[in-house]
């Protein structure tokens, strides 16, 4: 029972350091897509 428990929480980190990369990753596409952007000049 302890050892599932433990497999799970295991999965479970390993899953949000999982999102936690893909997110970061996005948000740098993010950042370099609007530094690199043609300015707005209206």
């Amino acid at each position: 029972m302890i050892k599932k428990m433990l497999v799970l929480a295991a999965i479970a980190v390993a899953g949000y350091l999982a999102y936690s990369k893909v997110t970061e990753a996005q948000d740098e596409r993010d950042l370099w897509n609007e530094a690199t952007a043609a300015p707005d000049l209206r």
